[in-house]
């Protein structure tokens, strides 16, 4: 039996607990469920056609069809599995497996209408359209919203709280930590509203994406406005130009804001890393864990690094989906079918990553001295609000003269409020203004976001 310990994937071995929720929309089962979904619905769709044949169901008689996938169980999809082992065809075997279900309730007459000019792609390309935006809906976009929230709370908590900026790793203009963390919540903002609004597509138009069996067998329907009523009705936006398969667009849009999302994340771990690693931050301890085998003093950013390492794994597999998913050979090859079995990996190793990002972030405290004791060693990084002041005045050689005295040299409060003594070309108000100035307090709008 496949446990924690004997699992190929992590997914399914250490990490399940974590991951747990995405299976009941990503994992076989869920497309089985998904599968059987559409063709319930497509079934129950039929009997609106007054050209058919088929008597509108009554009440009771939809819902009892819903109840076959709404009550699926697992024990009920190793069925449809088993008939695959014949069929050797996932889908035909769904629609055997319906057709058995409605021999049960005494509706066997309507077996013939079950997957009624439909080609497989009919049915997966909506299923995966439904898997996508189950899964999004009830799992994903929450944590990442989760995630959006908590980074917030932080900046609101950090707002005041001056840091030393680095560029290429040098001190350089102050700001706050607050900003640094509201800045990294906005361009996360972004791409989860790009995430939010992206359309989930679907098509339900035959063979080749042209009714053509729908037409010889019931030319009097209109049946392209008949298969956008059906696709919406699953709450999914309808593709009308198609070939045999939904062509995968949006999923790749889908999966490049994703990966956008997590190359954000994954700079804010490297950096949250570094800011720890000068000790700009605190962890909490934990009772009962363990930082190193060897060293019991440590404590190591390892939620940060967990979701790094993590959130690589699924970007790559996003950038393959992106970059495959929308190439198919003429009207279609079967490279997409075992491609798309790895949606919920990519967003597994996401969802890990998310969580540990999030408990990092609960154990971290500020550390306002160590940052404020930086800021005061570094009175050179008034260099750039000097040497602009100057400038402003018409000061000659503004630059080269604030060069001169702190690059590469130790600055501090007295040195320069000596050299601002001699900026006689100064006014007395200015001169006194810029005396006024600390590295703490000179944040411009950092504060004020």
């Amino acid at each position: 039996m496949t446990n924690q310990l004997t699992a190929l994937s992590p997914l399914d071995g250490r990490y399940h607990s974590k991951v747990s929720e995405l299976n009941h929309h990503f994992s076989e089962f869920g497309l089985i469920r998904r599968r059987l979904q559409v063709e319930v619905e497509w079934l129950i769709a039929l009997g609106n056609l007054p050209e058919t044949s088929l008597k509108a169901f009554t009440k009771k008689q939809q819902t009892d069809l819903r109840k076959l996938y709404e009550k699926m169980t697992p024990k009920q999809a190793l069925e449809v599995k088993e008939t695959e082992k014949v069929t050797n065809h996932d889908v035909k075997a769904v629609e055997y497996y319906l057709g058995a279900r409605l021999e049960e309730m005494k509706m066997g007459d309507l077996k013939p209408w079950v997957h009624f000019a439909c080609t497989s792609e009919d049915i997966n390309n909506l299923s995966h359209a439904l898997i996508l935006k189950g899964g999004l809906d009830d799992v994903v976009i929450p944590k990442m919203n989760d995630l959006i929230e908590t980074i917030e709370k932080m900046a609101t908590a950090y707002k005041a709280i001056p840091m030393m900026s680095k560029t290429h790793g040098q001190p350089a203009t102050p700001s706050t930590m607050g900003k640094e963390f509201q800045n990294v919540a906005e361009r996360l903002k972004r791409q989860f509203n790009n995430i939010i609004s992206l359309e989930f597509l679907g098509k339900i138009n035959g063979a080749v994406g042209n009714f053509n069996a729908h037409r010889v067998a019931f030319p009097d329907v209109d049946w392209k406005p008949f298969a956008r009523d059906f696709v919406e009705s699953l709450d999914l936006d309808y593709n009308p130009f198609t070939t045999q398969i939904e062509p995968h667009d949006y999923m790749a849009e889908l999966f490049d804001s994703v990966r956008r999302f997590n190359t954000i994340v994954l700079d804010f771990d490297r950096d949250i890393w570094g800011y720890i690693s000068n000790n700009a931050f605190k962890q909490i301890p934990v009772a009962g864990q363990t930082g190193s085998s060897t060293m019991p003093h440590k404590i190591n950013p390892i939620d940060f690094e967990n979701s790094e390492g993590n959130l690589g794994i699924a970007n790559a597999l996003f950038d393959h989906l992106s970059n495959k998913l929308p190439v198919s050979r003429w009207q279609r090859d079967l490279t997409d079918s075992t491609v798309l079995r790895n949606m919920g990996v990519g967003f597994g190793y996401s969802l890990i990553a998310y969580k540990a990002t999030l408990a990092g972030l609960g154990k971290l405290e500020i550390n306002a001295d160590v940052l404020s004791a930086e800021l005061d060693q570094n009175w050179a990084l008034l260099g750039e609000a000097m040497q602009t002041v100057m400038r402003k005045y018409g000061v000659e050689n503004s630059y080269e003269k604030l060069k001169d005295l702190t690059r590469g040299k130790s600055v501090d409060a007295k040195s320069l409020a000596k050299f601002i003594d001699g900026l006689t070309e100064l006014p007395d108000d200015v001169r006194r203004n810029l005396k006024k100035l600390t590295p703490a307090t000179y944040l411009g709008y950092a504060k004020d976001y």
